[in-house]
Order: structure tokens, then sequence, then C-alpha cells
């Protein structure tokens, strides 16, 4: 179940490092949400500037990633919620999203913060999640803000389908168990739907999720507000 790590592959440093190129990802981006905001669809869009702007695939991803439509914008950043508010308030963790995303932080790949104020990586699960190194500390980082924020209750959904969510699920019980923790972790088929569904508050970075949840808390930001990173691409939209 387990592989090192999610960090940077090796030619990442020059296709995000420099100021020219921070300067092209972030013309692509607003591009791509004004086309957007106009009603195209996301795939034909990003194709368009990608083109544009010759962007490589980890590049569009990136843009992707990172785009949003101002209606899209204004509407998340409504929803997102204050750390001082979360007390005794249960909330409903995107599993493979938020530990997907700390992994690659604490491996030192590059984070892309969106236009939104939400992070997002280049990595994705391909129906087989593998535990890495940094696994233990990502859990154990949103152990900290479950007690920080004196959080009632965390759910956490995984996608079931996806390989080594059953071990993945019983190791985050044993913490949990361990700790003292009021974690629920549940497999589903419908991942994204069950965490709006749940009508709490949502804690992911995930595009649809943040379209149809009712509140959010942005768990990423908070993260990384608090340490020193040089492996966060901030485009200042």
């Amino acid at each position: 179940m387990s592989q090192s790590s999610r960090g940077k592959e090796p030619s990442d440093d020059k296709l995000f490092g420099s100021d020219s190129v921070r300067q092209k990802l972030k013309d692509a981006v607003a591009d791509l949400g004004h086309l957007m905001g106009r009603g195209y669809a996301q795939k034909s869009a990003l194709a368009l500037i990608g083109n544009r702007y010759k962007l490589n695939v980890r590049q569009q991803k990136a843009v992707q990633g990172m785009a949003a439509s101002s209606e899209q914008i204004l509407k998340r950043q409504e929803r997102s919620l204050s750390f001082e508010v979360l007390e005794n308030q249960e909330v409903v963790m995107d599993g493979f999203n938020v530990l997907i995303l700390l992994e690659s932080f604490l491996s030192g790949a590059y984070l892309f913060k969106g236009a939104d104020g939400f992070y997002r990586d280049l990595s994705s699960v391909h129906g087989s999640y593998k535990k890495v190194s940094q696994t233990a500390r990502a859990i154990e980082l949103i152990g900290e803000f479950y007690e920080k924020a004196k959080i009632k209750k965390i759910h956490w959904y995984f996608d079931k389908p996806v390989s080594n969510s059953g071990k993945l699920k019983k190791i985050i019980e044993d913490i949990a168990t361990e700790k003292g923790y009021d974690w629920q972790v549940k497999l589903t088929f419908q991942t994204d739907a069950d965490i709006v569904n749940e009508n709490k508050i949502s804690v992911s970075s995930d595009a649809w999720i943040l379209d149809h949840s009712d509140r959010n808390f942005n768990f990423l930001n908070d993260v990384i507000n608090n340490q020193s990173a040089s492996n966060i691409i901030d485009l200042d939209f």
C-alpha cells in the first residue's frame, strides 16, 4: 500500500518555477475563468487556452485547478467560514482530496492557490491509493486541526471503488480510537454527492463540492498559513 513520496516531478521546477512562466499561468487562469463565466465548457476552453499559451499537460492541469468564473469565486468565498466558528460543529472531510493535498504539500510538491483561494495539486488517485511516507503526518495535522478548532465530529468520506480505501479507513479509525477522536469513516460510491448531502461544513478543494455545499472551510489555507513553504504557487489573483 505504500510508496515513498508525492513530491515534484523532475520537470516541475522548469514548468512552474520562473517568474515568466508564472505570469503566463496567471494570464491563462484569468482567460479560462472569463470563458467559463461566459458559458464555455471547461474542457474545450482549456484546450483553447493551452494552445494560445503553449502549455503542456501538467501546466494545463494546474491552470484548470486554479481557474473559476467570477460567480463561482464569489459564491465559494461567501460560503467559506472562519476558523473561529468551527467550535462544536460537525465537518465533512473529503478524504482523498484533503489527504493527497496534504501529502503533496509535505512532500515538497507544488501546490497551486486558485483564484477562489483554495489549493490544488497535480496528484490524482487513478483508481488506487498508495500510502506514502507523509501520510501519517497528514492525518496528524488533521487531528491537530480537530483539537485546536474544538470540532465536535469529523465525518470522513472516501471513494469505495478506489483500491486500498478499506485499509486507509482502518488506519484512520485506529488513530481515532487511540486518540479518543469522534471520527466516523465512510466508504461510498458517490462521495461528492454524499458529502454535500450531509448538509454540514465541507472540507474540500473539489470544485463541484464547493459549488454545491452551503458551508465550507478552507483547511489547506489554514495549514499553509501556519507553516513556511517554498512550494506554494500563489499568483495573487
